[in-house]
């Protein structure tokens, strides 16, 4: 089984990181109303393992002071930004679901043109869209994958930065936290068996990361955990998720 250790004293680096964060990034904290009616954008590696619209709703129940937030999706499976953008169900869900964050995940590996650029103009214009439905935005940050292995996790966390700042949307970095959970515990593996959608665990992992992103709070000790996962396995992962978004709140100044 494997075992959450606290933090050790040699990572004193991470109450620093927790202020500085805290004073330069807090994108949704620091809004009047906090988000409390999201919409997810994306494809399978959105809606696979039951959805994470579904987890985050009760990760956010299980809170210490629970949060009551509702939670739904607009996915297709395969499908890319570009291709999302085609579709007038998903415009709809923007404009008439009251929603006051919506979350964008692109796929980059299945981009055809092999270039981030197809992300770039599909991004900046579901942004627009958005923001004139009265919602902000978030990138969910995805992950590479050996199918369509064009691209690797620095490229597209480059790409996710440049948007990023471009755009003034902040960026839940899950690709980075997979990346982090399996150099600190390899046998907890982040994707299925088909090594491109993730397991119960990177998804749980992706929901923490998304999470800690949204409301600027660290999941660690929060009682929700899906059926597969440990409670030692959960807190290993809220840790990973909670020091991951804090480090890219630092990297990305």
């Amino acid at each position: 089984m494997i075992k959450y250790f606290p933090k050790k004293t040699e990572r004193p680096f991470l109450l620093t990181a927790f202020l500085l964060a805290a004073i330069h990034f807090q994108p949704f904290a620091q809004s009047s109303i906090a988000p409390s009616k999201l919409l997810f954008i994306g494809n399978s590696l959105t809606y696979r393992n039951g959805g994470i619209e579904k987890h985050i709703v009760a990760l956010a129940a299980s809170a210490p002071i629970p949060k009551n937030i509702l939670a739904n999706r607009a996915t297709k499976g395969g499908a890319t930004l570009k291709i999302l953008n085609e579709l007038a169900w998903v415009h709809d869900s923007i404009n008439n679901g009251g929603y006051n964050l919506t979350i964008l995940q692109e796929d980059i590996p299945e981009l055809t043109e092999h270039s981030v650029e197809p992300f770039f103009e599909f991004a900046s214009k579901f942004n627009t869209e958005i923001k004139k439905a009265g919602s902000k935005t978030l990138l969910y940050m995805a992950w590479p994958y050996k199918r369509l292995n064009w691209i690797d996790l620095h490229q597209i966390t480059e790409a996710h930065k440049s948007i990023s700042k471009k755009l003034g949307t902040p960026v839940a970095p899950v690709g980075i936290a997979f990346e982090n959970a399996l150099k600190e515990n390899p046998s907890i593996a982040m994707l299925g068996p088909d090594k491109e959608h993730a397991s119960i665990h990177g998804t749980y992992l992706a929901v923490c990361v998304i999470y800690a992103t949204i409301f600027q709070e660290s999941p660690l000790g929060y009682t929700y955990f899906p059926i597969g996962i440990s409670k030692d396995e959960a807190m290993f992962l809220q840790e990973i998720a909670w020091e991951t978004v804090k480090n890219w709140k630092l990297d990305s100044k």
